[in-house]
């Protein structure tokens, strides 16, 4: 009877315990809040633009990209890089974000097509 009694005493206490853990926690945005500018789109570039630099790297010592096709892909990867770091400083409204999923992309595609369009190191044209 005993142990019935002290169970059900500690199941009280922990669900009395509950809800006093529960309100301690915060309501509403948190710290950085952007007012939705940012949202779900915090790592447009960063991450994106490693990896693009990545393949074009892979690509060089593969031998799928020259010498000069390498050096305008991450010029265009740069120039990119930059006007994200412009928009971002008033907050990434929905035509930016747009824009630079274009031009990412576009990189992204530039970098499949002359790494298969047969120009490679030690060839001659």
């Amino acid at each position: 009877m005993k142990k019935i009694l002290l169970s059900i005493a500690a199941v009280s206490a922990v669900a009395a315990a509950v809800p006093a853990v529960a309100s301690a926690q915060a309501y509403g945005p948190g710290p950085g809040y952007d007012r939705g500018y940012d949202r779900g789109y915090q790592d447009v570039g960063g991450d994106r633009v490693a990896r693009l630099d990545q393949r074009i790297d892979m690509g060089i010592r593969s031998g799928g990209l020259t010498r000069n096709e390498a050096w305008r892909l991450k010029g265009d990867l740069r120039e990119t890089a930059r006007l994200e770091s412009r928009y971002r400083r008033g907050g990434l409204s929905g035509w930016e974000r747009a824009d630079l999923d274009r031009r990412y992309d576009r990189i992204s595609a530039q970098i499949r097509y002359e790494r298969h369009d047969g120009d490679r190191y030690g060839r001659r044209y």
